[in-house]
């Protein structure tokens, strides 16, 4: 089916990602992406509560 990505589809882009990037580049890249999650959802929760003292 097109669209879906399976274990081997991922490998390889993974491994391409690595030959691009290199080891450093790709752990600070990973780091800098769950930082960005991380805040994203701190600031989802925030909102949450200030639309809750509102109501």
């Amino acid at each position: 089916m097109p669209g879906k990505l399976g274990l081997p589809e991922i490998l390889i882009l993974l491994a391409i990602a690595l030959l691009i990037f290199g080891p450093s580049k790709l752990a600070d890249l990973g780091k800098g992406l769950g930082e960005g999650i991380k805040n994203f959802k701190s600031a989802v929760k925030d909102g949450e509560q200030d639309a809750d003292k509102k109501t």
